[in-house]
């Protein structure tokens, strides 16, 4: 078992959200339009826009999956050929640390961690499920970042840094709600990958209607971090038959093997769209959504610049190196990925709590193989803490 000798940053913590989280603070005017809660055959369930909502099967999260009892599943190690509830064995009560920030402080000081990144558990799948109702998702947001600041923080003691949730379906209001977070010290933001659904149809992220809000990102010099969840390409497996609602780990072999990929798309619109040639300062983290598909994309960067360099102001294998960081799941080749954008540009993140991600986080270095001491402190802590400074 490999240690490291110096306190972690985590790039990828989760909190299991507060029954009131996106309720707390809603609008009354727009609760029936939001989310509510309703009784279904005895069973609590969340509704969204007035339906039942199954992006996380059990919203209330208690009792809940123990952190990392699906590590071997996720490194592909199923001799025994268990389903999916069966590999994640019993549930058990929540621990008060995912919803209580001293707690959650108290349990970083047993884990070797002095900072992380905070991030949704059920809020990154909730934009979907609203994007028909742009007026509804912006209020939901708003709550639930009020709801965020209130019970986290966004910089809570300098070691906790809740990410306000930023949906960009209209662009004043995302203006307008990072103001406010920019007055409650944050010093990120979460966003889902994919195109903007925005009222007229849809549009890439990186088109000059939405440089308000970039360039005060920029001016601020805070991180904009793209996190996994449900990011609308659904449709996709639609059209092979694979089912309509997004089930976390429902998967069929053929769905964990098809190619759809949102961050990659999402990435190549912000490069070819010239959004870091506009704003040179910005940072943009991708958070829970891997690594296997840098090198393709970069790939394909080389390729598409040598085809039109008239497209580009600059090289943009470059522009991605030098303005995306990369959290990796701790089963991708590391290596691979250390050479393809620098070792300054990768980001140790665990998943903890969730059932995906590693029971103990700084465990992720025993992946980290083939890495210098130098390197690993970089991944482990030096990237991370840099991304919490403003520039």
């Amino acid at each position: 078992m490999s240690h490291i000798d110096f306190p972690a940053f985590d790039a990828d913590n989760h909190y299991y959200e507060a029954e009131d989280a996106f309720t707390r603070h809603i609008d009354p005017k727009m609760r029936r339009r939001a989310m509510q809660w309703g009784d279904v055959n005895g069973r609590k369930c969340l509704l969204v826009a007035g339906k039942v909502n199954r992006f996380i099967p059990n919203p209330t999260f208690d009792p809940v999956a123990k952190p990392g009892c699906l590590d071997d599943y996720f490194r592909g190690r199923n001799p025994e050929g268990k389903s999916i509830r069966e590999v994640f064995g019993e549930l058990e009560p929540i621990n008060p640390a995912y919803r209580d920030r001293d707690a959650r402080i108290a349990l970083m000081d047993t884990q070797g961690l002095e900072g992380m990144y905070m991030f949704p558990t059920l809020g990154v799948g909730m934009e979907e499920s609203l994007k028909h109702d742009p007026e509804a998702l912006v209020a939901a947001f708003s709550a639930f970042n009020r709801w965020m600041e209130e019970d986290w923080g966004f910089a809570y003691k300098d070691r906790l840094f809740a990410a306000p949730y930023i949906t960009l379906v209209d662009v004043d209001a995302a203006v307008a709600e990072l103001e406010w977070a920019l007055g409650k010290d944050v010093r990120t933001v979460v966003m889902r990958a994919g195109p903007i659904d925005a009222p007229g149809g849809g549009m890439s992220p990186a088109d000059e209607h939405f440089d308000p809000f970039w360039s005060r990102v920029a001016e601020a010099g805070i991180t904009v971090a793209y996190h996994s969840g449900d990011s609308g390409y659904l449709r996709f497996f639609e059209a092979w038959g694979l089912g309509s609602e997004f089930q976390s780990f429902d998967f069929n072999p053929l769905r964990l093997c098809m190619s759809p990929q949102p961050i990659l798309d999402t990435m190549a619109a912000l490069v070819c769209g010239g959004l870091f040639d506009r704003h040179p300062r910005l940072r943009v983290a991708t958070i829970e959504t891997g690594s296997s598909w840098v090198g393709p994309l970069l790939a394909r960067f080389k390729k598409a610049y040598g085809q039109m360099p008239f497209a580009f102001k600059q090289d943009p294998v470059e522009a991605f190196r030098k303005h995306v960081w990369v959290s990796p799941y701790y089963e991708d080749d590391l290596p691979k990925l250390r050479d393809s954008i620098g070792v300054d540009h990768v980001l140790f993140g665990s998943d903890f709590p969730h059932a995906e991600g590693l029971a103990e986080p700084t465990e992720f270095v025993n992946d980290l193989e083939g890495f210098t001491p130098e390197e690993t402190k970089l991944v482990m802590r030096e990237n991370g803490m840099g991304l919490v400074r403003p520039i």
